[in-house]
């Protein structure tokens, strides 16, 4: 798979499926929430280049990167509270796995930042 998709680091790689599977579910929460969120298809759109740039071990990508951990962050804490008002930890299945994958959301962005500014020089 590797020598198909031409990429130059199997680390990008799963960086970039990360960064892809962020881009498409923030755009189908914009489309199921509300299209006057703008910014939350701006984020699916940053993080959609970003997976791009990853995977092709562009240099831009690492400061792409640092700079959409802070957004992302903010838009994972501020979701996470606000089911956590609203549902006040429901014990509905649905309810508890999104809160789950939020809470993954933000670990996994903490580590991919973490993991991309501590090999930069690699990725440049």
């Amino acid at each position: 798979m590797k020598s198909a998709l031409k990429v130059k680091r199997r680390d990008g790689l799963l960086l970039a499926l990360f960064y892809t599977v962020v881009g498409v579910l923030q755009l189908v929460a914009l489309l199921l929430l509300d299209v006057k969120m703008m910014w939350i298809g701006a984020l699916a759109i940053l993080s959609l280049i970003a997976a791009y740039g990853l995977l092709l071990g562009r240099k831009w990508s690492v400061w792409l990167v640092v700079a959409l951990f802070f957004p992302q962050l903010v838009f994972g804490v501020t979701s996470l509270s606000a089911f956590i008002d609203v549902y006040a930890l429901s014990s509905e299945l649905n309810i508890l796995l999104i809160d789950v994958a939020l809470a993954m959301f933000i670990v996994l962005s903490l580590v991919s930042f973490v993991y991309v500014t501590a090999k930069r020089e690699t990725f440049q």
